[in-house]
């Protein structure tokens, strides 16, 4: 994906998840450091929008919670077993429509405790 990829992305979904997701006004973007995400592009349009980011120090362990989302979609998407490209992109829209806003809010809920357990393991892998 490129840098403009993900400004297009964020355009068309970030402020339509925040009313779905029911947010309110304070909430705080969360990206990792990929180049697309911290590219003067992207950051010129968070600005512009007035989106507040978590600063996400480089080389950290991975605590965000779409990683979580996506393992859910993939073993949705997978138990359904996609047989070609076409089947596998409509497969994905239909099994991400499934997901109830309630599951992101509870993995959000869960990140304390997944840096809880960051920190007891001294940044080696845990269960997350």
């Amino acid at each position: 994906m490129r840098k403009e990829n993900y400004v297009d992305i964020l355009k068309q979904h970030l402020k339509t998840s925040v009313r779905k997701l029911k947010l309110g006004c304070k909430w705080v973007f969360q990206m990792d450091n990929d180049p697309k995400h911290t590219s003067k592009v992207v950051a010129k349009w968070l600005k512009d929008n007035k989106v507040k980011v978590l600063e996400w120090p480089s080389q950290s362990p991975d605590l965000n919670p779409i990683e979580n989302l996506w393992a859910e979609l993939n073993k949705r998407v997978q138990a359904r077993r996609p047989t070609n490209l076409t089947q596998l992109h409509q497969l994905c829209q239909e099994e991400w429509a499934k997901i109830h806003p309630t599951y992101c809010g509870k993995l959000v809920e869960g990140y304390l405790k997944r840096l809880t357990q960051v920190k007891q393991f001294k940044c080696n892998a845990t269960k997350y």
